[in-house]
Order: structure tokens, then sequence, then C-alpha cells
């Protein structure tokens, strides 16, 4: 039964398709009522009679690399500093009714018109379907803010759909600007993704290298480029430039063999070196090239002869222009969300419920906290059985830690910046969904909304409990078996954003993420930094190791099926708990 179960409910975690028949058999209204005289809310997963997933549930991931030649110049005394937000269609398959949301986006680029992205999109493509794609290129501004609110300024936009782009292989298209007549063209290169997948840790050096700058050396950094199909190269990941030198040592980096080329050994890999100029343009040194299998067999280091082919074409002499060398290489498996879970480590879920008074009074119907009388749901109800449906799951003995923050509690009623939500009880643990749901109802009429919204009290306590199995495993590279989601519903803006924020920081290098649903319609900016879309969250000269947050608002699923929300949410967790994995090399192993 645990087997079935498994099978069944893991491919809809990864699918970036609605998650059509995930709680068919628990869901047969669109959220079940309150418990009716008592009996308590339903638990547990769909039973034999779910049935197999349907057609469109089989599919192939495609990797999708972008770059961009003439964008507009926005900035007055630099260029534009370029980014590509990639969204999506979904609901309908009329692209011009229907909802787009964002399925990735690049890097951000600065003072360069002509960019090539690293960062490639991953998208699930299906055959049967037509997927309509939104390929928007923004100039970034302001870094802390959202690219669409304010954050950048539009460069150009263009639509077009999936399979278009993995018919043709190559696709260039021109961009539009409302208003303006421009030259600006995208260029998307669409490969099918590799099943197989290692963990390359590279470390990089060069001497010798050409002097570029007069009254300087060299600033040099490296660009790693795969070749496509057509004969072209793709752009898949750049060094950091190293300022004044002609003999650099580049710092350590791990790629993907998948993303370098593919996992296939005898693609061909260019290297090219360029000397960084502060007006964001390059001077080409030189490049070499390569493959992964002859970094299999060579002997390290591995020494690179970095040619300019104009240079030599005009000096008989002429040898090089510097030479790279790979210093270190090592190789591993790179284990998915699967290997993982099915060795044993688990999912705990967490739950923080906001009880700040601006929730309002939850005796009248227009409080967030409102329980009506009919048993129907509201928004935080919702969003915890959405979500712990699905997380339940992989927890095997259904105890899950719930809390709530910023209300006073009985029976002296002081203020409480983070409480069990079994008021009263010695333990925060509730048994299933169901006695989460239930403990809910009975703090609604226990305890006294107040306030401040603190959110760091909660988040520490987690990461308190992270931390614990992070030192156990850390240090002697032992498997995982304990992954932390926190599932933190609140209706606005925090009281202690920078506390907040360090808090998350700590957290991103430990095994847990964080999942905030925002309740209302509340002003969720602060949410919005905390996700840190547009790079890794920073604060007080600290900075994350990796992206835990995910945010939503539950506004934008109010009206749709509960699984869209728990999909949604929970979408970016597999990449979180893979990420964490990969950082400290955990192994994979059996348990016994």
């Amino acid at each position: 039964l645990e087997i079935f179960t498994f099978t069944v409910l893991v491919p809809t975690f990864l699918s970036t398709q609605p998650a059509r028949w995930l709680l068919t058999e628990r869901m047969a209204a669109p959220y079940p009522t309150g418990p009716p005289g008592g009996a308590p809310y339903p638990t547990g997963g769909p039973g034999p009679g779910a049935g197999p997933p349907p057609s469109g549930e089989f599919k192939s991931k495609v990797e999708l690399h972008i770059s961009c030649s003439n964008l507009v110049d926005k900035d007055v005394l630099s260029k534009s500093d370029p980014i590509c937000v990639v969204d999506m269609l979904k609901g309908t398959i009329d692209a011009s009714r229907g909802n787009f949301q964002e399925i990735g986006r690049t890097e951000h680029i600065k003072d360069n018109l002509n960019p090539s992205f690293a960062r490639a999109i991953v998208v699930d493509y299906f055959f049967e379907e037509i997927q309509h794609l939104h390929f928007v290129v923004y100039d970034v501004d302001s870094p802390s803010q959202n690219l669409r609110s304010g954050g950048g300024e539009l460069l150009g936009d263009v639509k077009t759909q999936l399979g278009k782009i993995v018919a043709a292989g190559k696709l260039e298209l021109n961009l539009q600007l409302p208003g303006k007549k421009i030259s600006s063209k995208i260029k998307i290169v669409a490969e099918e993704v590799s099943a197989v997948d290692e963990a390359l840790d590279l470390t990089w050096s060069a001497t010798n290298l050409d002097k570029k700058d007069f009254f300087g050396k060299s600033d040099p950094f490296l660009e790693f480029t795969r070749a496509n199909p057509d004969g072209s190269f793709t752009v898949v990941h750049r060094t950091e430039v190293i300022k004044n030198t002609l003999n650099p040592s580049w710092q350590p980096f791990q790629l993907s063999s998948r993303r370098l080329c593919n996992s296939d050994d005898s693609r061909q890999i260019r290297i090219n070196c360029h000397d960084w100029d502060s007006d964001g343009s390059t001077d080409y040194i030189g490049s070499c090239t390569t493959t992964l299998g002859a970094f299999r067999q060579g002997r390290l280091p591995v020494n690179l002869e970095l040619v300019n082919d104009e240079k030599a074409k005009k000096k008989k002499s002429y040898r090089n222009s510097g030479v790279a060398h790979l210093q270190a290489l090592q190789i591993t498996r790179n284990y998915s969300f699967l290997d993982y879970i099915s060795m044993g480590c688990e999912l705990n879920f967490v739950v923080g419920v906001d009880f700040t008074g601006s929730n309002g009074d939850p005796r009248k119907p227009n409080s967030l906290h409102y329980l009506a009388p009919g048993g129907t749901m509201n928004e935080y109800q919702r969003a915890l059985w959405a979500v712990g449906s699905i997380c339940e799951q992989y927890d095997t003995d259904k105890l899950f830690p719930a809390f709530g923050f910023g209300a006073k509690v009985p029976p002296n009623y002081q203020y409480s910046d983070i409480f069990n939500l079994s008021v009263g009880s010695q333990t925060p643990e509730c048994r299933g969904v169901g006695g989460i749901l239930a403990a809910y109802q009975q703090a609604i009429s226990q305890v006294q909304l107040w306030g401040p919204t603190n959110a760091s009290p909660i988040i520490t306590a987690v990461a308190d409990f992270a931390e614990r199995e992070h030192k156990r495993i850390a240090s002697q590279r032992l498997a995982c078996r304990s992954y932390q989601i926190l599932l933190l519903l609140t209706d606005g803006i925090l009281t202690d954003m920078e506390k907040t924020k360090l808090a998350v920081i700590r957290g991103s290098r430990l095994p847990m993420s964080v999942i905030i649903v925002g309740v209302g319609h509340a002003d969720f900016s602060d949410m919005e930094a905390l996700d840190a879309d547009d790079g890794l969250l920073t604060c007080r000269g600290q900075r994350a190791m990796r992206d835990i947050v995910q945010f939503v608002p539950f506004s934008k699923y109010a009206s749709r099926p509960p699984e869209h929300l728990a999909k949604d949410v929970l979408a970016e967790v597999p990449g979180q708990l893979v990420d964490y994995m990969r950082k400290y090399k955990l192994p994979v192993v059996r348990p016994t």
C-alpha cells in the first residue's frame, strides 16, 4: 500500500501540469466541509480506486537556452541589465484569454544588449498538448524589487508555443515593445534533457594570459559553452571575474553533466576566456575545445591551450594566448528527489498560523478566521487542507507540530510569539491534517487575537529542529532522514522583517523549506522579498546559501480546486531538498 501511494503522488508533485487526478478519491468536492456532529476531519491518501494518471502525465523534460540581440538600451549612463522571464499559459488553450504563470527565469546580466543567458529553463513537454509560452525580457532596475511591480522596465516580449520550439530545435523571434518599433530578437534553443545526471566539481586556473588592459593586466573569466546539433554553441556557465592578473585561479564550482553537455561524453565543449571591462563589455582572449570524455580519461591537471584564431592568422610565430588548467575534477552521481524519498528521507510537515488582530474578529463573517455555521472552510482551513493532504503522505507517524503566533493565550492571556495550536497541550503535535484542522478550530475560540506579526520565532524554532539533523549528518556525510517543511499562513506585513530574513538565511544552510501562503488581500511585498526569485536573499552582509522560500497569495486560488494551490506551493520543494543534499554531498543509503 505504501508503494502504491508513493508512485501515485510523486509524479504530480514534480509536474508543471495541473494535478488533475491527485486527490480524486478524497476530494470529490472542491474542499471538504467541517466535521459534522463532531466527527473527525477526513485524512489519508487516495485509495486503490484512484486509478492510473491520465495520458498527459507521461512527459519529456525539455531545456530551453535563451539569448537576445539588439536589446533596447534603457540606462542613461550604462547599458541595460537584462533578464528573461518565461511564463506558461494555464487553464485554457486560448492564449488571448488565459492566465500566464511564471515557470522560470534566467540570471540577470549587467550592461549587455546582446546577452547569452547561462541559466536554462526546464519545462515539461507534452506532445499531445498545445503549450503556450510567453518570453518577457526586462531591464533590472532594482534587484530587491519585484520585476513586474517597479523592479524592472520592459525591453520586449513575445509569445509562441513550446511545440514550435521543440520541432525547430532553434527558434529566433522578434521581440515586441508596445508603442515602439524595435529590432530586438530572442533566440531559444530546445533540447530534451538526458535521464543521466552527474555532479561535476571543477577547479580551474590559467597562466600566461594575454594582457588586455592599458593601465593594468587583464580581468579574466571563463565562459563554458556546449555544442548544439546545428554547430552553434550555447553558454552554460561563467566563472567569476578575477581582476588585474594574467595567472588567475577561479573559485571551485559545480556543474551538472546535463547542463555542461547533456551527459554526452563526446559532445564538444568550448571554453572561452574573456577580459572583463568596467563598462560591461569584454575583450576576447582565446578559447579551447574539449569533451567531458577527455576530462574523464585525462590525468590532472588537464592543460588546454587558449587560442585566438585572429591572432594566429596574423602572426606565424603565435602559439597561444595562455593556458587553461583543470586542476581538480570530482564526479559523483546526482540523486533525484525520488531517490532520497524512497531511501527513507521523510518530509516533516510543520504549521504556523497567524492569530494577529489584523485578521479581524473571528465572530464576524468578514474575519479571515470566521468559522461558518455550515462548515464551509475559511482560507486558513482550505490552505491547511490542500497542502497538508500532500505532505502527510511522506511522513510515517502522521504527527505534525502545529503552532500559532501573535495572540494572547490562556490561562493568563499573556501575549505569545509562538504557542501550541492545541492550546493547553504539552506537545505541539497533531495527528494528521484532520488533527491540525480540529486544533485550529478550537484555538479560534480560546485565544485573543493580538499582535504584532512576528514570523521569525516560528522560523527559528523549525531551524533549531533542522539544525539537530544537520549536525548529525553534515560532518560525517550521513544520509538525511528528516527534512522540515514549514507552512506559514499569514495575512500581511511582517513587523520583524529583518529578523525574519536572518532566520531564513540561517535556514538556507539546514534541511528545511518555508512555504508562505498569504491569506486575504493585504500588502504581501514582504513575502515576495523573502521568496527572492530575483536572487538569493541577503541581510546585514549575510547571504542565503540557497532559496528555501516559496510564497503564493491564496486569492489566486480561491475559486480553483485545492490541488492547484498544493501543486504550486509544493513545486519547489523537491528541488530545494535535492539542492540541500548536493550542497553537502549527502549520500542515498537504503534504511536498515
